[in-house]
């Protein structure tokens, strides 16, 4: 089942629930798409109600992204922040018309990213933390640009984050992922955080790890 009739496009695995299911929502990422994350799916508790979504960049030759990495010899490799804040926001207005579409429950919101797609999700979180409640961050860090003024000061009693990186990650460096506990504890943000030996991917233990954390909070 896909729909295309909302901001952003996806595809979805219905629930087992006629109403009122926990909702989880998948972001791919850099140069992927929406099938990728949902080979997932099938291994994940029934009463979910999955929706993974495809970004809105489309790259050439195939695959999709959140925001562009420009690569050139003055700058180096660098991010697009301001395309990478239309697609948190976009995200973030996606919830909203998901949440209003599908017979979810608007409070029981789990993102679930990889990557650009983690990137993604701790910016959605972090800025709009009413809109969702538990956040898998796969293989990603939090950027600083993507963050609002007032971090310090939101409620962020609900929000519930596993955390997980690759300790031989070639893509973003096992350092820049290890940021992420340091902060979410300064700011009494509830989370978990594992490393695997592995490299820019998810290891069947991750998998595992992710699954029973999941089952705990929906």
């Amino acid at each position: 089942m896909s729909a295309q009739n909302l901001s952003l496009y996806h595809i979805v695995r219905e629930s087992s629930l006629k109403e009122n299911a926990p909702l989880l929502i998948m972001f791919h990422g850099y140069g992927s798409d929406e099938n990728d994350l949902f080979s997932f799916s099938s291994e994940l508790p029934e009463e979910l109600f999955i929706i993974s979504v495809r970004a809105p960049l489309a790259m050439k030759p195939y695959g999709n992204a959140w925001y562009t990495i420009n690569f050139d010899d003055i700058n180096g490799k660098w991010s697009d922040d301001e395309e990478a804040k239309q697609s948190r926001d976009l995200i973030a207005k996606f919830i909203d018309e998901a949440t209003t579409t599908y017979p979810v429950n608007k409070d029981n919101v789990t993102l679930l990213g990889f990557s650009q797609g983690t990137i993604l999700s701790y910016g959605v979180a972090l800025s709009y933390p009413e809109k969702v409640n538990n956040i898998i961050a796969l293989s990603g860090y939090i950027n600083p640009e993507l963050l609002p003024d007032d971090v310090e000061t939101k409620d962020y009693s609900k929000l519930n984050f596993y955390c997980s990186h690759g300790s031989v990650d070639q893509v973003i460096p096992v350092d820049w992922a290890r940021k992420a506990p340091e902060f979410l504890k300064a700011l009494n943000i509830k989370h978990e955080y594992s490393e695997f030996p592995v490299g820019h991917g998810v290891a069947p233990q991750n998998f595992y790890g992710l699954k029973k954390w999941l089952e705990n909070k929906i």
